[in-house]
């Protein structure tokens, strides 16, 4: 019988509560881990949490990495493309690198400009995790923690992270990402940032892939990508996928390529979570997935700032060599009161499960 999903999750947040100060911590190592059932295997690294692989059959029964990676725990440490990360504290841009809460100001990291991406300079994806629980057997899953530190960055409160990865039934891959803050209000907003190409990391740009994202609307951003505050109807434009639709079919019409957050139509289901996207590979692998999470958005991104990356096996990442799913709360929530709020107060839970169901 299937346990509950996301259970590991649920049980070391309330763990921490019990756990000792952050220096009582043994020391933190890093290190690869398998999660393996029959020929459907993922690995991960406990550096920035990363999934550094996702491995299945295509449609004549070879095997496949569909996720692009580096080869060795090196070029992860300078990942400025944030391949297959859990990003944070805050996925997306924050204008200006700075928000009020509850009547102040907090200035943060700027790394993209005058703006804060994925967390500022350090943020979740490039940080040592603790590995909390690795257990093999019929469900294999994986607990990772981060203690984030009051000011981390420039956000206020302390924070612990958990991210659980497992896989939930043949050729599932179940994510579940929580978070509690410990002592002040506090903006949360993890991703998971992984690219994927279904014909494998190696075969060539995601163009030919077939992508539908069930949302009617995206939040339009301005010329430093921060969003403007509207919603925007994707009806008649190059950004609806309400129907499949080849990644290249329109990907002239918005240069160099999608990198937009989408709202997300579909309700809540009886799994906790909603349908968002599916994806199919157009050369002949066969390869498809159903993405499923119970956030309100996702930012779909084809790989735009790709310039001949030394990845996996020798193969050279050009531009639109992968591309992102990340769902997420809207991008510069904290400035647009408009939007569905992240804060989190002391106390209170922030959860993010994500689904992927693979199929070949």
């Amino acid at each position: 019988m299937a346990k509950p999903p996301f259970l590991p999750c649920l049980l070391f947040v309330a763990s921490a509560l019990l756990s000792t100060s952050c220096s009582a911590v043994p020391r933190k190592m890093v290190a690869f881990y398998e999660l393996k059932k029959g020929d459907f295997s993922v690995k991960v690294t406990n550096w920035g949490a990363i999934i550094t692989s996702v491995v299945l059959p295509d449609s004549k029964g070879n095997l496949g990495d569909v996720v692009l990676g580096y080869d060795g725990l090196g070029p992860y440490l300078n990942n400025s493309p944030h391949f297959g990360a859990v990003v944070g504290r805050v996925a997306n841009r924050i204008s200006g690198a700075r928000f009020v809460l509850n009547g102040k100001a907090y200035r943060l990291s700027k790394n993209s400009g005058n703006n804060t991406l994925h967390g500022g300079h350090r943020g979740f994806s490039s940080v040592i995790w603790t590995v909390k629980e690795k257990v093999d057997g019929e469900f294999p899953y994986i607990t990772l923690y981060y203690h984030s530190f009051d000011g981390e960055q420039g956000f206020p409160g302390a924070l612990d992270v958990f991210v659980t990865y497992e896989i939930s039934a043949p050729y599932e891959l179940s994510i579940a990402m929580c978070a509690k803050s410990l002592n002040k209000a506090t903006p949360v907003n993890l991703a998971q940032h992984s690219y994927w190409n279904l014909g494998g990391h190696g075969s060539g740009t995601i163009l030919s892939n077939t992508v539908q994202i069930f949302a009617s609307k995206i939040t339009p951003v301005d010329a430093n990508l921060i969003p403007t505050g509207a919603y925007m109807p994707v009806s008649g434009t190059p950004y609806d996928f309400l129907k499949p639709m080849t990644v290249g079919s329109r990907i002239d019409k918005v240069p160099p390529g999608y990198d937009i957050n989408y709202v997300l139509d579909q309700p809540i289901g009886s799994n906790g979570m909603r349908k968002v996207a599916v994806v199919k590979d157009g050369d002949g692998s066969g390869r498809a997935f159903e993405l499923w999470a119970n956030q309100p958005g996702v930012q779909f991104y084809t790989g735009n700032f790709l310039n001949d990356v030394k990845g996996k096996g020798g193969h050279i990442y050009g531009i639109h060599a992968g591309l992102c799913l990340e769902t997420q709360g809207f991008p510069d929530s904290v400035n647009h009161p408009e939007f569905p709020s992240q804060i989190v107060n002391p106390g209170e839970d922030y959860k993010h499960n994500m689904l992927f169901k693979f199929s070949f």
